[in-house]
């Protein structure tokens, strides 16, 4: 039996680009196409070790999985454990779902399509017959498509509303930008200036304080002696008293920012009609995003062509 490594490694470079651009999509990541393309070449490099070294380590189940590592740092910027995991079982998720659809596929067309222990080979007699490049071709598209329009169901809607955009605040004339979330659930309003409340977690503000500044604003916080509020922030720090989910009544220490300027839609949104609520720990796990943005930003805001 002949073997074309070249056209196996072809072939089992695009369905990993696949794969990988399927599982980016679930997650809500973005990554460069040329990142892309790295992770693809370094996951297809799986073929000729499998083929000719069947007895490596990388072949083991202890070496995929470190090489399946590998594959998704090549993707992707490490920001945290949780979400390289994250990442990580969610492209493990979509190769068996759409494995699982292929096999099915293959045993409905009953094409000479082999699936082995080490990944997905489409090897027979030469270049295969018709039917295999058809399944190649078609059969594995298909299933990704039909894959990717069973999660979309269960995703949110991408309109208005609990959406991701790039932001940059600018405070003190320092201007950072991050990635902020639209949250239809922040309700969060300053009951004396009605402003709305965006609210912002600690690794990203902390870049606007000196380490002395944060920790003072941060004790002030603790032990509600506001006296201890850094000199240069009187006249910026806000108090916004709420009542949480639960009922009771808290309080949030807010600053007041010179200007904020978002990208929605085609449009860069600029707004200094707000306050940034200060919140003294991370937002989410994986570092995704460091603002809740308020809904109500987007009427109040003058909004400027992209």
């Amino acid at each position: 039996m002949t073997i074309y490594v070249d056209v196996i490694w072809m072939l089992n470079f695009l369905f990993d680009m696949m794969l990988i651009m399927l599982t980016l999509i679930l997650a809500k990541e973005s990554t460069s196409k040329k990142r892309i393309i790295l992770g693809s070449f370094v996951a297809s490099i799986i073929v000729p070790i499998s083929i000719y070294f069947p007895d490596s380590f990388i072949t083991s189940i202890v070496g995929k999985f470190m090489y399946s590592l590998l594959i998704i740092l090549c993707v992707c910027h490490y920001r945290s454990m949780y979400q390289l995991f994250r990442l990580l079982f969610l492209f493990y998720f979509v190769t068996f779902t759409i494995g699982g659809g292929l096999i099915a596929l293959h045993f409905m067309l009953d094409s000479p399509f082999g699936v082995s222990a080490n990944g997905i080979l489409t090897f027979n007699k030469g270049y295969g017959d018709p039917i295999s490049w058809i399944f190649v071709v078609v059969g594995f598209p298909i299933i990704w498509h039909f894959t990717k329009r069973s999660m979309d169901k269960h995703a949110i809607e991408k309109i208005r509303y609990d959406q991701l955009c790039p932001i940059t605040l600018q405070i003190n004339d320092k201007s950072l930008s991050t990635t902020g979330y639209i949250d239809s659930g922040n309700q969060l309003v300053d009951p004396l200036t009605k402003s709305p409340v965006v609210i912002c977690d600690e690794p990203f503000l902390k870049q606007y304080f000196s380490d002395e500044e944060w920790g003072a604003i941060k004790k002030a916080c603790e032990l509600l002696d506001f006296d201890a509020i850094p000199k240069k922030w009187e006249s910026r720090i806000h108090i916004v008293p709420f009542h949480g989910v639960d009922g009771k009544s808290s309080y949030m220490m807010a600053i007041k920012p010179d200007k904020i300027k978002i990208q929605y839609d085609q449009n860069e949104i600029i707004t200094n009609k707000l306050l940034i609520g200060i919140q003294f720990s991370d937002l989410t796990k994986d570092q995704r995003y460091h603002c809740l943005l308020h809904p109500q930003i987007i009427k109040l805001a003058t909004v400027h062509s992209a």
